[in-house]
C-alpha cells in the first residue's frame, strides 16, 4: 500500500510549471538528432535501473516481478520509438508551395511545418500502469519528443515509484526541470489552470476526465485535452467461429478478462456470442478456473465492487476465485439475452473496470448491428469468425465505434509501433483523431505554422529550400 507524500501547495505547483516552461525554450530549439539522443539515453537509464524500479513498484502495486519488468521494457521502448520518430521528421508534415503568379488568385510562396506547442504539457499519470502510462509513460515521452516540457500529476497509488522514475529520467535530461512532478488532489487543478500549461494528457476514469475538462473550461483560454477514459471493448463471436476450438476461444476470453486483475483499459467488457450451450459451458468453465487478485488501490477496488453491484440484476454465468488481502477481488461474468441487454442500454453497457464482463447471447446475427450501433465508443472492437463475409454487417458498425479493430484475437495488449491507434470515440477518449500510444501520439503536442513570403534567412531549417535535414516534404503538391 502507498502513502502519498505531502501535497504540493499552489505556489509549489506554479514553481514547477514555471521552471519547466523556462527549460522548454532550449529544449524546443535543440536539433532533432540531439533530442533523439536524449530520449534514447532515457530508455537506457530506465532499463539500467530495472532492479530498483520494479521492486519499488511492486511494494506499492503488488503487480509482481514479471509484469513490472516487462512494463519497464515497454516504457523504454516508447522513448526509443519517439527517438526514431523525431529523426524521421515525417510528423512535422513539412509542405512547400512555391509562388505561382499565374494561379487564380495568384499564389504567394507558402511553407508550413508542425511546431511544438509553446508551453508546458500537463500529464495525469494512470494508476494501472506505474511505468508505461505514468510519470514517464507515453504522454511524457511523446510530449518531450515534440519539444514540450512536462509536469506530471503523480498518481497516489504509486508515489515512490513516480519519484524514482522521475529521478532516473532527470539524470539524463539536459535540464531536470523538463520533467516536473506534483502530488495531491488540488495540485492537479492548479496545474491544469496554470497559464503556461498548453495541453493536458490524462488516463483515468470518465468522472476524472469530466473533472479535468471542467477545470479547463474555467480557464480564460481553454486548451486541448487528450483524455483516455472508459471503454467496454465489445467482442463479437459469430456462428462460424463455433467451427473452431471453442474451448480455446473460451480460455482466450478468460485470460484477456483477468489479465492484470482486469485493470486494463482494453479489458473485454462485453462478449456477444451465439446462444450455443457448448460455448457457454466452455466460457463458464474457463472463467470458473480463473483467479483474481488484489487491485491497485482501495478506490479502484471499490469502483469494481460498485460496478458489479450495478449488474446484480443479471444472472451470473461464472465466477473465478479471489486472492488474498483486503484489495483482492474475484472475476465475475454475467449473462443476458440480446433483447434484454438492449433494453438496459446505455447503463448496462458501461465499463466495469476490473475482471468483469457480460456475455450477451443472440440467436440471429442479423439482429446484432442494431444493438451494436447503440454502444458507446470504445478503444477496441473484436470479431471472431471463420468467414470474413459473415462479418461484413457487424464490421460496418464496429468500425464506427472503436479506434482499433481486432480479428480473431483479444484486445488486451497494445503494441508500441508506428501503425497502432489507441483512441476511439467518446467516452473512450476525448479526441478520437488522436492516439496515446504509438508514433502518431506526438501529433497531440504540435501545431502547424505557415510562413508566407518569409525570408529564407528566417525560415526554420525544416522549410529551407535545400532540405538540409533530409526530412520528408511535399513540394508543390508532390513528394520528391
Amino acid at each position: 500500500m502507498s502513502h502519498e507524500p505531502e501535497p504540493h501547495t499552489e505556489s509549489e505547483v506554479a514553481a514547477a510549471v514555471e521552471a519547466a516552461f523556462k527549460a522548454g525554450t532550449a529544449w524546443r530549439g535543440m536539433p532533432a538528432a540531439d533530442r533523439a539522443a536524449v530520449l534514447s539515453a532515457v530508455a537506457d537509464a530506465l532499463v539500467a535501473g530495472t532492479e530498483e524500479l520494479w521492486r519499488t513498484a511492486d511494494a506499492e502495486t503488488s503487480l509482481g516481478e514479471a509484469r513490472l519488468r516487462g512494463e519497464i521494457v515497454r516504457t523504454a521502448s516508447q522513448f526509443r520509438l519517439f527517438a526514431e520518430v523525431i529523426l524521421d521528421g515525417g510528423y512535422l508534415d513539412a509542405v512547400i508551395d512555391h509562388a505561382d503568379p499565374s494561379a487564380v488568385p495568384p499564389r504567394p510562396d507558402l511553407r508550413r511545418v508542425n511546431r511544438a506547442l509553446p508551453g508546458v504539457v500537463a500529464v495525469f499519470a494512470a494508476g494501472n500502469f506505474p511505468f508505461a502510462f505514468s510519470t514517464a509513460g507515453g504522454d511524457t515521452a511523446s510530449a518531450l519528443a515534440a519539444g514540450c516540457p512536462v509536469v506530471a500529476k503523480v498518481h497516489p497509488g504509486h508515489p515512490r515509484t513516480s519519484e524514482l522514475v522521475a529521478q532516473t529520467v532527470r539524470a539524463v535530461l539536459p535540464d531536470p526541470a523538463l520533467l516536473g512532478l506534483v502530488h495531491g488532489f488540488e495540485a492537479g487543478g492548479w496545474l491544469v489552470k496554470h497559464p503556461s500549461v498548453v495541453a493536458v494528457g490524462f488516463t483515468g476514469s470518465i468522472a476524472g476526465g469530466r473533472a479535468v475538462q471542467a477545470l479547463i473550461d474555467e480557464r480564460p483560454e481553454p486548451i486541448p485535452f487528450y483524455g483516455e477514459l472508459g471503454s467496454a471493448n465489445p467482442v463479437v463471436v459469430l456462428p462460424s467461429a463455433l467451427k473452431g476450438d471453442v474451448e480455446a476461444l473460451a480460455r482466450g476470453f478468460a485470460g484477456s478478462l483477468t489479465m492484470g486483475v482486469g485493470q486494463f483499459c482494453t479489458n473485454p467488457g462485453l462478449l456477444f456470442v451465439p446462444d450455443d450451450a457448448g460455448l457457454l459451458k466452455a466460457i463458464g468453465t474457463a472463467v470458473a478456473a480463473s483467479s483474481g487478485g488484489p487491485m491497485l488501490t482501495e478506490r479502484i477496488r471499490d469502483g469494481y465492487l460498485d460496478g458489479i453491484g450495478r449488474l446484480r440484476h443479471l444472472p451470473v454465468l461464472a465466477e473465478g476465485s479471489g486472492g488474498e488481502g483486503e484489495l483482492a477481488v474475484a472475476p465475475k461474468v454475467f449473462t443476458t439475452g440480446l433483447a434484454e441487454f438492449a433494453e438496459g442500454l446505455p447503463g448496462v453497457g458501461e465499463e466495469c473496470f476490473g475482471p468483469s464482463s457480460i456475455v450477451i447471447t443472440y440467436r440471429d446475427p442479423a439482429e446484432l448491428p442494431a444493438v451494436l450501433s447503440r454502444l458507446a465508443g470504445s478503444l477496441t472492437a473484436t470479431v471472431h469468425a471463420a468467414d470474413p463475409a459473415e462479418a461484413e454487417a457487424v464490421v460496418a458498425v464496429l468500425q464506427r465505434l472503436a479506434g482499433r479493430l481486432i480479428w480473431n484475437g483479444w484486445p488486451t495488449g497494445v503494441a508500441v509501433s508506428w501503425a497502432v491507434h489507441h483512441g476511439g470515440p467518446r467516452p473512450s477518449t476525448t479526441s478520437p483523431a488522436h492516439t496515446s500510444v504509438g508514433a502518431a501520439a506526438i501529433g497531440r503536442w504540435v501545431t502547424p505554422v505557415a510562413y508566407q513570403e518569409w525570408p529564407a534567412a528566417l525560415l526554420p531549417l525544416e522549410l529551407v529550400e535545400d532540405n538540409p535535414l533530409g526530412i520528408p516534404r511535399r513540394v508543390d503538391g508532390k513528394r520528391p
